[in-house]
């Protein structure tokens, strides 16, 4: 799969440049989905932004999501036509929307849809995330159909967890990235 087949869905204020997505997108090529509005994210705003990135894309993709990416992912698998175009989704920490805290900053982004995804996907969480509760990734795991990694104590799995280039994380991702992925 070409490099730019892979699409980078960062969070709520996008990942800077010591995020392992960032880092990713500098070290393999792939390419981040731009929002047009990092600060304020609106559900279908983002969701007809992927959109159109996968439309305009020369063949299969996968998803590289954190946080409220791996929302976005749910939320745009539900009303998109465009579902058999992915091959695959690496979903990392994904954040709770639904909490209290956030809810009141993200509006738009509350229910999360938790239908099964329509294409294989890895939910990849830690045990001290304090966007969401492990109990919680583990129901999203569930309820997306998805292949559940426990990376036990790192946090919200982003800068500060001190992956660096997360050659881990690359592993997790591989085998979405054969033509035959393994199924959900």
């Amino acid at each position: 799969m070409k490099a730019d087949n892979i699409l980078i869905l960062p969070g709520w204020q996008s990942s800077g440049p010591d995020h392992w997505q960032s880092r990713w997108e500098a070290l393999h090529g792939y390419r981040r989905v731009d929002q047009h509005d990092w600060m304020t994210p609106r559900r279908g705003d983002w969701i007809a932004r992927l959109e159109d990135v996968i439309l305009a894309t020369d063949g299969p993709v996968v998803l590289v999501a954190h946080s409220l990416g791996c929302i976005l992912t749910a939320a745009w698998a539900e009303v998109s036509r465009s579902t058999g175009r992915v091959q695959g989704a690496l979903l990392v920490a994904p954040g709770d929307a639904e909490r209290d805290e956030l809810r009141s900053v993200l509006p738009s982004w509350s229910p999360i849809v938790r239908q099964r995804l329509p294409f294989p996907s890895v939910l990849v969480g830690s045990r001290n995330d304090p966007y969401c509760t492990y109990e919680r990734a583990q129901s999203l795991t569930g309820d997306w159909g998805s292949r559940f990694i426990d990376l036990g104590e790192l946090g919200h799995i982003n800068a500060e967890s001190g992956l660096g280039d997360w050659p881990a994380g690359q592993t997790l991702l591989t085998p979405l990235l054969s033509e035959s992925p393994p199924p959900p």
